[in-house]
């Protein structure tokens, strides 16, 4: 029988449910037991005075975020996630307007910054005391977290419990899981792999604050982690890095990116035990659905065969109303994030082929070249099912005739260098495979090979235009 993990009012009653013995949050340079934060608290000065209270969490360490989100959830009104790479500018802004009057941290901020106001300081810390015994009320407590705004700052996207874990169920979590995730916990995608974990009862290895890729993967490693999620753009990453075989996980999970069929098949061949899926899902859509078939793009079966979810493609882009959609933006002027019937406009442009969608990209990422519409994702993805590319990110260089042409900076496989030969002459075979998949306006103009391509806080490739 299906337990789905949104009926539990709070993470602190997921952890009492019983069942198996809760697993551990393991942090950089600390572990702490799920159960001993049911006697413990990491909140000295008592946690129990921040009942009712609008709560904004911001940590260096993404460890002691995971343990105040256990500890405020069904006790606070409103809880508030800050990521490391908000801009202190933009932190009066969300102050503000998620109504926040304490500040959850774990030193960060020194309590004579202006930027918080007037807001009360509470210490969150990794050491556990003991817990004073508290009312057993539960509140439904309210989670904003923040996404990127198209005007700098960041939207403000307010859920609950129940639509934040509504695809998370219980009854069908394997047994001795120990979850990983390359994203940020504060982040949607993280923030979904934190709630399976302690929703379920398993245990998580956190990220340490600004830890190096390869020692997160050793850490992994030496853990057993066994189910372990990232965008395309972490996968590839971690693909390239000496210590990708450090880990043997059972399951691995992509989102938050296109997830093209080049990177499907090199985490197959790299991890051929392991069950592979991508997922779709946005901060303000929640998780729509996973695809696990081994195939780019999602069967068109999707639309009407996914229980709970109702999705349908309007003009070209994907809609989608469900119990996990978010409730509502916060901010000055808040856009409205419903049309009338409940769906949500997710941006996200889809094609049907053959009986199965295909991700084009975001309607607003478009590259106009003489008229003719181009996604860069849509580019990229062929670029990568090049034997010798491991990475591209494709951008719009302005051109007096077409308005725009397309190029492309490319990153080449770990194992593939120039050696020798010139540079024209690999750009000129990229080329060439290309247009035997692509329309012409769609071919990159010009290629250029980088050590690098920068990866956001997000995990996901940074873009802008050339």
């Amino acid at each position: 029988m299906k337990t789905p993990c949104n009926n539990f009012p709070s993470l602190r009653d997921a952890i009492e449910a019983g069942g198996t013995p809760p697993g551990y949050l393991i942090g950089a340079e600390q572990r702490t037991p799920l159960g001993d934060l049911l006697q413990g608290s990491a909140i000295a000065s008592g946690v129990e005075n921040l009942r009712g209270r609008s709560v904004l969490i911001d940590t260096a360490d993404p460890f002691v975020a995971a343990l105040a989100l256990i500890e405020l959830d069904g006790l606070a009104q409103r809880m508030t996630l800050c990521p490391p790479d908000l801009a202190l500018e933009h932190l009066p802004y969300v102050m503000r307007y998620a109504e926040v009057d304490v500040v959850v941290t774990d030193g960060r901020f020194l309590s004579g910054d202006n930027s918080l106001g007037a807001a009360q300081h509470v210490l969150c810390a990794p050491t556990l005391v003991p817990r004073v015994q508290s009312s057993p009320e539960r509140l439904r407590t309210e989670w904003v977290l923040l996404t990127s705004g198209t005007t700098g700052r960041p939207k403000m996207v307010l859920h609950t419990l129940a639509s934040l874990s509504g695809a998370i169920d219980a009854s069908a979590s394997p047994t001795n899981v120990i979850w990983g995730t390359f994203y940020d916990i504060r982040r949607y995608g993280g923030l979904q792999i934190y709630l399976r974990a302690v929703l379920t009862r398993s245990s998580l290895l956190i990220a340490g604050p600004n830890e190096p890729l390869a020692d997160f993967l050793k850490r992994a490693g030496q853990y057993g982690v066994t189910h372990i999620s990232g965008t395309p753009s972490h996968w590839r990453r971690a693909l390239m890095s000496p210590a990708a075989g450090r880990i043997a996980p059972r399951y691995v999970r992509l989102s938050g990116e296109i997830a093209d069929q080049a990177i499907l098949n090199s985490l197959r061949a790299f991890y051929p035990d392991a069950a592979i899926s991508h997922a779709f899902a946005t901060t303000e859509a929640g998780v729509a659905f996973d695809v696990r078939d081994g195939l780019s793009g999602f069967p068109a079966s999707a639309l009407t065969d996914t229980p709970g979810v109702s999705m349908k493609v309007v003009d070209s882009t994907l809609r989608i109303r469900s119990s996990r959609t978010a409730e509502r933006y916060l901010g000055e002027h808040p856009p409205l994030l419903k049309d009338t019937e409940g769906f949500i406009d997710t941006g996200d442009v889809a094609e049907l082929r053959d009986g199965r969608y295909h991700f084009q990209g975001r309607r607003d990422g478009v590259i106009n070249v003489g008229g003719l519409k181009v996604h860069p994702e849509e580019v990229e993805a062929v670029l990568n099912r090049h034997p010798r590319v491991r990475l591209s990110l494709v951008k719009k260089k302005k051109s007096p005739i077409t308005g725009a042409l397309v190029v492309a900076d490319v990153l080449l496989s770990g194992a593939s260098t120039l050696e020798g030969e010139p540079a024209c002459d690999l750009q000129q075979s990229i080329k060439q495979f290309c247009r035997e998949s692509l329309a012409p306006h769609k071919v990159p103009a010009a290629i250029r090979f980088v050590p690098t391509l920068a990866i956001s806080e997000t995990g996901k490739l940074v873009r802008h235009d050339g």
